[in-house]
């Protein structure tokens, strides 16, 4: 996500914690670039016949293909960084450690949006227009007054834009090479079941950071060692009393580092098991020993823990439902699918049976129930549906929205409190293990993108 000050830094827009880096002019091209300096990050030239006009060239730090970083891109972010590394308090990173971590972000974000670009993800105007609104919305500010608080901060409101454009971009390509490939069995659900039920620990939830330092793939003996030791580095700053914040920020490759390297709440079954097997020997406050995965070396700190409030109650809300969806597939576009279900919504607020709409519109296979998916409840679907389904009240339906699958409208029916049956605790553990399976296809799939890229980093030729 992107690094901004305060009262943004809630604005993430998806299980991905990437910034999107920041849009500046560029003065250069690769190919027409004049050479840096070999001491510094400027060029000065003398126009006209003026010799007290001094102008300063910006430079580039990074080629990403067909795309360049410049300095001032890098040091604009590292400032961002470092405002939001200063609320979290602890020493700050060394200067030039900071901004390698920061380059190479921005250089996992360039070839992100590279990517999405060439699979040929759009996010028109009118989706991003809607997307600020809510972000505005969550922040509880007017449009107007989002921008206000933006400029105080320092971050320009097309800067700004430009990011979550990107963004969501990058969302959208996850979800299109990502999560829709991921695959749920039924004996993976009968095994994660099976698992809760003889683990005592199985109803807590744990609030977790952790450190990552990858190890590139066909790494051989030395460079495996090599990375060891910047964990041990790590890990001895830790035991050495350093923030979790700061330690994340100088040595994690993880694309939250620069967040401090917070996952936040997460129930046993999104946890993997190299992880909650550490977590459940570990108090609040306490800070692993180096953990060994195919992705590298972890150190994971255990914030608190907390019992399940589902355990607690004894009983969940559950949601009767009923959904039309339309699939952004074989030439449909986001604006057209929405324009669709906002066509459908006007035929069923002017009095049109909701369900034979859905039998005749919808894409889902619930669309020869009317659209009916029953009783829901929390985990049992994606967040993005989730989310609108509990801010609606019964009857009410809802405006268009997105979600992996597609554009939704939805309607609650009706809700109830009640124990998880065993349908829903299948539903949950289902959910689970494509989340927790999800992010780590995510994270190897983000590494062989970066290593197909063409990648020139010039940070140590200054």
């Amino acid at each position: 996500m992107t690094a901004y000050p305060t009262f943004t830094r809630s604005l993430t827009l998806c299980a991905r914690c990437l910034g999107i880096a920041l849009s500046l002019a560029l003065l250069g091209s690769p190919a027409a670039a004049a050479p840096a300096p070999a001491g510094g990050g400027r060029i000065e030239t003398q126009l006209g016949s003026t010799p007290s006009r001094i102008v300063t060239v910006d430079r580039i730090v990074a080629i990403v293909n067909d795309d360049v970083i410049t300095q001032n891109e890098l040091n604009e972010r590292v400032q961002l960084v470092l405002k939001q590394l200063q609320q979290q308090g602890g020493q700050l990173p060394d200067n030039d450690v900071l901004s390698r971590q920061v380059l190479e972000r921005m250089i996992d974000d360039r070839v992100l949006v590279q990517v999405a670009k060439e699979t040929g993800v759009k996010i028109d105007d009118a989706q991003l227009d809607r997307t600020i609104e809510r972000i505005a919305q969550e922040n509880k500010l007017t449009l107007t007054g989002f921008r206000d608080a933006l400029e105080r901060d320092g971050v320009h409101y097309q800067r700004f834009r430009d990011d979550v454009q990107r963004e969501l971009m990058v969302q959208r390509l996850r979800e299109h090479e990502v999560d829709n490939n991921v695959v749920v069995t039924d004996a993976e659900v009968e095994t994660e079941l099976a698992r809760q039920a003889k683990d005592v620990n199985a109803s807590m939830e744990y609030e977790v950071a952790h450190i990552l330092v990858t190890v590139p793939q066909g790494a051989n003996a030395a460079q495996i060692e090599a990375r060891r030791q910047r964990a041990n580095l790590a890990l001895t700053m830790l035991r050495g009393g350093e923030t979790f914040a700061r330690v994340a920020a100088q040595y994690s490759d993880a694309p939250d580092s620069l967040q401090g390297g917070g996952l936040g709440w997460r129930d046993s079954s999104r946890l993997p098991p190299l992880f909650l097997d550490t977590l459940q020997r570990m108090r609040p406050g306490d800070v692993s020993d180096i953990l060994k995965s195919p992705n590298g070396f972890h150190i994971v700190k255990l914030s608190d823990k907390r019992t399940k409030a589902t355990e607690e109650t004894g009983s969940v809300e559950q949601s009767h439902v009923r959904h039309i969806l339309i699939r952004t597939a074989h030439g449909v576009t986001d604006s057209e699918a929405r324009d669709q279900l906002l066509k459908l919504r006007e035929r069923i607020v002017a009095g049109a049976d909701f369900a034979d709409i859905a039998k005749h519109s919808s894409d889902d296979a619930s669309a020869a129930r009317g659209g009916d998916l029953g009783w829901i409840a929390p985990g049992d679907t994606v967040p993005d549906f989730e989310r609108v389904v509990t801010s609606l009240q019964p009857g009410d339906l809802s405006q268009p929205f997105q979600s992996p699958f597609g554009w939704h409208i939805v309607q609650v029916l009706e809700r109830r409190a009640e124990a998880p049956n065993d349908e829903h605790k299948k539903n949950a553990a289902r959910q689970s293990i494509r989340t927790r399976k999800s992010e780590e296809a995510y994270q190897d799939w983000m590494r062989q993108e970066r290593d197909r890229a063409y990648v020139d980093n010039r940070f140590d030729e200054r």
